[in-house]
This record gives C-alpha cells, sequence and structure tokens, in this order.
C-alpha cells in the first residue's frame, strides 16, 4: 500500500466500517460481501490509515465505494440490507415482543424450498479497536449472535450467542448477565445490551444509529424534514447553505418559515428517527405535501431578493436539498452515508462533486464514508484523471439466470492503471449491463402502432 495515503491524523477516536457481509437477504441469495479496505491499486492520498489495536500498524480504510449495475440487477439491495441490519440492531428489542417473530426480507425465488435463515456481519473500527459484530435469523428468532474485540491483535470475546445459549466474555460480566434477564429471543442481545447500558455493547449499538442511514427516494421527505431542522440551528444552518449554493441552483438564502407546532414536531421527530433515536416515521410523517410549504429557499433578481416555497422548485434542487442535511451531518461526524441512485435527478457534474467531497481529505478531514450505487459511467471515467472513484472502490451487481444478484468487484478483473473503465463497462466489457434486443422493442413497438383506439 501507498506509503503516503491520508492519515487519520493517528486519532484513535475515529469509527470506520471496514466490510459489510449478509447472506440470503433480498435478491442476495448466497453471500455478499463489500469490503472498504484499499487494495495495492488504490489511488495515492485516498484512503485513510486508521489505527485499529495498541501498538498495531495502522490499516488503510476507503471512504467511498460506487456499485454499478443493470436496473434489478441488485444494486438498491446491497445498500437496503445495509440498512436492514441497522434496523435489527436498533428496533429488535425496543420495539418488538414476545410474538412478533422476527421481520426480514430473505430470497423469495427458491418455489418450494424453505427461506432458510439470513445472516448479518460487519467489521468496525471503534476508538482505534477492530470490533466483529454479526447474527443469523429466521422469521421467529433469533438463531445465531455474536461480537468480538481485538483490543491486541487477537480476538477477545464479548458474548457468543446459539440459540438460548450465550456464553459472555471476561469483560463486565455481571452486566451481561443482567442483559441475559431481558432477553427474548426475538431480541437481539446487542439491543437488548444497549438498552442496559452494557458498556461493551453500547458503542456497538451507538455506531449503528449514527450509521447506515439510507438515503432513498422513499425517504426523501424524512430527509426534507432533516436538513430543514439543520437549518434551525445556528451552527448548523451556514454548512447547509453553503452546500446549497455550492450546487449552483440560484439560492442564496433558505430558512424555515413560522410553522405551526405540528411541523416542527414532525421536523424535530425527523431529527430524531435519522438518529437513531425513535422508530421509523409513519407514512403520513413522510409525505412531502407536508413538509414542502415549511421550507422557504430565496432567489436573487433584477428586483432583489424572492422567496420561493419548495414545491415552486426544480426536482433536481429539491433532490438536492434532501441530501444537503444528511451529506452535512455525515462529513461532520465522520459517520457512513448510503445514498441509492445518487444520480437520480442531479446533473453528473454534480454528483461528480458530491463523491469528491467524500474522495478529499481537506473537505472529510473526519473520515465519513459514502456508499452508493448509480448508472452514471462518467463516474468511472476513462482515464486515470478523470476518475472519481478509484480501481478498488468500484463494485457491480447482476443477476444469474436464477433470479438471485451477484457482487463483485472491478478489481477482480485487473483493470489497467489507464484503462477506459467508463467505456468499457457501456461496451459491457465488465458485464452488469442490461442485455437488450432492439427487435423486442421494436415489435412492442408496432404491435402498439397497430393496434385501433
Amino acid at each position: 500500500m501507498n506509503s503516503s495515503m491520508g492519515d487519520d491524523q493517528a486519532s484513535v477516536s475515529v469509527s470506520r466500517l471496514v466490510a459489510f457481509r449478509a447472506e440470503n437477504v433480498r435478491s442476495f441469495r448466497d453471500g455478499l460481501e463489500l469490503p472498504m479496505l484499499a487494495m495495492a491499486l488504490a489511488d495515492e492520498g485516498v484512503p485513510r490509515s486508521v489505527t485499529w489495536h495498541e501498538g498495531g500498524r495502522p490499516v488503510q480504510v476507503l471512504p467511498a465505494a460506487g456499485i454499478f449495475g443493470a436496473n434489478a440487477s441488485g444494486k438498491s439491495n446491497v445498500l437496503r440490507a445495509m440498512s436492514d441490519m441497522r434496523r435489527h440492531v436498533l428496533y429488535s428489542f425496543s420495539h418488538g415482543d414476545p410474538d412478533s417473530g422476527m421481520s426480514r426480507s430473505a430470497f423469495r425465488l427458491d418455489s418450494g424450498k424453505e427461506k432458510g435463515s439470513s445472516r448479518f456481519e460487519v467489521d468496525l473500527i471503534l476508538h482505534g479497536i477492530w470490533h466483529q459484530y454479526g447474527f443469523v435469523i429466521d422469521d421467529a428468532q433469533v438463531l445465531e449472535e455474536w461480537a468480538y474485540r481485538y483490543p491486541r491483535g487477537k480476538a477477545a470475546l464479548v458474548f457468543r450467542r446459539e440459540g438460548s445459549d450465550v456464553m459472555l466474555g471476561q469483560r463486565n460480566r455481571a452486566k451481561g448477565r443482567a442483559v441475559l434477564g431481558i432477553l427474548r429471543p426475538n431480541s437481539l442481545l446487542l439491543s437488548a445490551g444497549a438498552a442496559a447500558n452494557h458498556p461493551d455493547l453500547a458503542p456497538i449499538w451507538r455506531w449503528f444509529a449514527d450509521n447506515l442511514l439510507l438515503a432513498e427516494a422513499s425517504s426523501r421527505g424524512r430527509r426534507w424534514a432533516y436538513t430543514a431542522g439543520m437549518l434551525l440551528h445556528e451552527q448548523h444552518h451556514d454548512q447547509v447553505l453553503g452546500l446549497l449554493q455550492a450546487a449552483n441552483l440560484g439560492i442564496t438564502d433558505a430558512r424555515v418559515r413560522e410553522a405551526d407546532p405540528e411541523l416542527l414536531e414532525r421536523i424535530k421527530r425527523a431529527t430524531r428517527v435519522t438518529q437513531g433515536r425513535e422508530n421509523e416515521l409513519e407514512d403520513r410523517d413522510s409525505e412531502a405535501s407536508i413538509l414542502e410549504p415549511g421550507v422557504v429557499l430565496s432567489h436573487r433578481g433584477p428586483a432583489g431578493t424572492v422567496e420561493f416555497s419548495a414545491d415552486e422548485e426544480s426536482h433536481g434542487t429539491m433532490v438536492w436539498f434532501g441530501l444537503a442535511g444528511p451529506v452535512v451531518r455525515a462529513l461532520a461526524s465522520g459517520s457512513v452515508l448510503l445514498v441509492d441512485e445518487i444520480e437520480a435527478g442531479l446533473h453528473p457534474a454534480l454528483v461528480r462533486q458530491l463523491v469528491r467531497l467524500f474522495q478529499d481529505p481537506e473537505t472529510n478531514p473526519r473520515g465519513a464514508q459514502l456508499i452508493f450505487n448509480s448508472h452514471e459511467a462518467s463516474l468511472l471515467g476513462d482515464s486515470g484523471e478523470e476518475r472519481v472513484l478509484g480501481r478498488d472502490q468500484v463494485w457491480f451487481t447482476e443477476k444469474n439466470d436464477d433470479g438471485a444478484s451477484r457482487l463483485y468487484a472491478l478489481s477482480d478483473l485487473r483493470p489497467r492503471i489507464d484503462e477506459a473503465i467508463g467505456r468499457r463497462y457501456l461496451a459491457g466489457k465488465y458485464g452488469a449491463t442490461p442485455i437488450l434486443a432492439d427487435n423486442d422493442f421494436a415489435e412492442v413497438a408496432i404491435n402498439a402502432a397497430g393496434d385501433p383506439e
């Protein structure tokens, strides 16, 4: 690895996602793995050096990863699987009951077969120590769960659970036994332990609360409310406004109108949900029609400044507004942000600048991580100078004949340093592109044109 890679300033207070693994989740019947460790072919200055145990040599962690592929190939499901894991950790104890089972999205295309169990696992660096946490569930209960720490480079057991049997580590055993007294078969021990403020479990739970926030179309109303909430706070207002202005949308100011108490409460609740302090918003709280009237964006014209409500703005402007709050929060806290279809409604040049915010150590000094999916081939570039992502930061998804998705890395295909990755991707050289037949489209059009009205 390159010795001149960006240094995380030898800080042990940072937190990083090192890897995510899942199996039998959504369209991924077989295992998927998304590692965030840099490889030898990483672009200089992009990976961040992070301490992972006492006296150990730092590891190099990537600040961004992009997933590319055809429609319905599984790109979004990689991010949703990560969000699913977050939901189980945050809510399995606090919002479950003994009879509620486990809500999950297993692979469903194997007709006549049992759904089987689903597996989730992450490797994290928390405060300078590597952690590994994971669990296996079915529709009824938690089948397995485990957590390990690596304070000196070797595994130290926090706990290991197999059905109703739980083995506790040497640290904080009295607190661990107290957690077992409130544990349910359909609750994660991590969730119960955080509720009991177990000193070894609460930091892992807190990481999930602060990370793996999913920005997708269905959460846009919630993200508008979250961005609006940041505008209400003096310390965040200028940061959000600066990001809106940098996008060259003609915005000179942004504020939230003096609103009725119900609207303000929903803005506050969106903030609590985003921070993992409350369950998901109800559908009515996510409706754009409720949140739009509270946001006012100012533009300067020949006669002076004119204010517009959100429903008068372009779709692209409001897409960017919905991203501004979460992006500012991620960069400020060093958290992991997930963005589905990052190019939707945005100009490619703006998308490139958004990715660069995370890639550049100067604009991302806390090492926030961006994981996104996209169809935008310009992000791949056709030369080293044009690339926004390094060759070890690109992943592809495609569907097998049986309908199961698979995730694979560009680096596995050994791309040259000067390879025209964008052009080769569009030409299908890496797979992960749709196979479309002109004749099929033409036949449908011809038949439609020939139908009588």
